[in-house]
């Protein structure tokens, strides 16, 4: 072997020992990074561990706070309630205590209606009873009255009903309950100016509406309009009959123009009587339109049209207010019509009655106006009564005169020609506490076919104590 080989053989030699070093140590090299890479992913396997463990107890803190119940006090109302709100229950009680003294001539003759009127007191409604929401579509509420009107009051079932209200605007409700029939039908009583509806309001919305009525409706409703229809039988309250009564309410409301501290509201609404119940075997279907002087710690009737045989009746009604500011004035006309049944030689009867009443909140608030209802609702309390702040509630003036005009010559129907002017002050503590304060002057005419006169002219005072939440 030459020099030259043997110089070219250790080269080679020592190329292909640093070639197998290189390639051990690039293997080295390559088994670390893996060994790294699978280091990072064992890693982030751990994170992905833990942050699913932190969604999935995330997930269940939600669904238990959504489960969760709530309990809370708004208003003066208790209200229990899913944290979806699916479900609610929210109490509800009024008190109305009236305190009133009656004013009468001592020498009424012996046939005058209402010679000795009970000056003293009564709970005109005593009511409690729970609302809310079941499964998130629908409404319900439970009312019941403990309260009484004069002589003829009783506990009684005031409302029952159910309600779907997901199909916007509609809503449809069944039970028991007072159908949309009126300004001042559909306005709350806890908010009202005066302690009872004007007398032509009361006799038109007791033909086929008023409270504890058995009923269907439908209403829809929109931020200015409302439009409601229902199908309606008898009161909850009602004896047992041969048949029935069956009935149609319509009302169609609302506040065509407004401003930003202003509204005009029309409405018109119509009931019909189409069957009368029948209360003898092979009988008779009587009604009798009447009404008390717009206060019940008395509870007779002044005026009354008598039992009237009757096929079916029907009334139709306009209304409009306008309210600017702390100012309200608000107004009804009502024309009610009997069918008699059989033909006796005389008219079929018709009467009506009107109101006009009016508020103004001395401390600056605005009555409220529901919109579900369309209907005006007692002012905001912007400043509660608080004797050590100085702040005293909301005060209102209210004054009122009311027609209801129950004589038919042609019909030989002489119910009586009521009217009575009406003013007071309504004293709104709190948003749950009211007094108010009120004067009656009331003047009947009612004579009998002889010319006998029945009617009287009297006053009356009545304090009205009020907690409502």
């Amino acid at each position: 072997m030459t020099r030259a080989s043997r110089l070219f053989g250790g080269a080679g030699v020592a190329v292909l020992a640093w070639a197998i070093a290189g390639g051990a140590f690039a293997q080295d090299a390559t088994e670390a990074r893996i060994r790294a890479l699978e280091a990072q992913l064992t890693a982030l396997q751990e994170q992905i561990i833990d942050l699913k463990a932190s969604t999935a107890a995330s997930e269940q803190a939600i669904r238990e706070e959504q489960r969760a119940t709530t309990v809370s006090i708004a208003a003066g109302k208790p209200t229990i309630a899913s944290g979806d709100g699916a479900f609610s229950a929210t109490l509800h009680g009024v008190m109305q205590l009236d305190t009133a003294q009656y004013f009468q001539d001592d020498d009424l003759g012996a046939g005058v209606i209402g010679r000795d009127f009970n000056s003293g007191t009564n709970f005109r409604r005593g009511r409690l009873g729970v609302d809310g929401k079941i499964f998130r579509d629908f409404d319900y509420s439970l009312l019941l009255d403990f309260g009484g009107s004069g002589t003829d009051g009783q506990t009684t079932l005031h409302e029952l009903w159910i309600q779907y209200s997901a199909f916007k605007p509609f809503k449809f409700r069944v039970g028991a309950f007072a159908p949309n029939l009126g300004l001042e039908d559909a306005a709350s009583t806890n908010g009202s100016l005066f302690p009872e509806r004007p007398s032509a309001a009361e006799v038109a919305r007791s033909l086929a509406g008023s409270d504890k009525r058995i009923a269907a409706q439908a209403l829809a409703s929109g931020d200015h309009w409302l439009v409601a229809a229902a199908i309606t039988g008898a009161k909850a309250a009602d004896g047992a009959t041969f048949d029935e009564q069956l009935g149609y309410t319509f009302r169609a409301a609302g506040t065509p123009l407004f401003g930003e501290d202003w509204r005009l509201h029309i409405g018109a609404n119509a009931s019909v009587l189409a069957q009368p119940a029948q209360t003898t075997l092979g009988g008779t279907y009587p009604i009798n339109i009447q009404d008390r002087p717009e206060l019940r710690v008395d509870g007779t009737q002044l005026v009354s049209t008598g039992a009237i045989d009757a096929g079916g009746a029907h009334h139709w009604g306009l209304e409009a207010a306008y309210q600017k500011k702390n100012f309200l004035v608000q107004g009804e006309y009502f024309d009610l019509s009997v069918d008699r049944r059989t033909d006796i030689g005389l008219a079929d009867p018709s009467f009506n009655g009107w109101y006009i009443e009016a508020g103004y909140v001395l401390t600056g608030e605005a009555r409220k106006y529901n919109t579900g209802a369309a209907a005006f609702d007692a002012p905001a309390v912007d400043k509660p009564f608080d004797r050590a702040a100085g702040q005293w509630g909301a005060w209102e003036l209210v004054g009122r005169y009311s027609v209801l005009d129950l004589n038919d010559e042609d019909a030989g129907i002489r119910g009586g020609e009521q009217t009575i002017w009406s003013g007071g002050v309504n004293w709104f503590v709190n948003p749950a506490i009211k007094f108010g304060l009120h004067y009656l002057d009331v003047s009947v005419d009612r004579q009998t076919a002889l010319g006998v006169q029945q009617g009287q002219d009297f006053q009356a005072v009545n304090l009205r104590s009020q907690f409502a939440f």
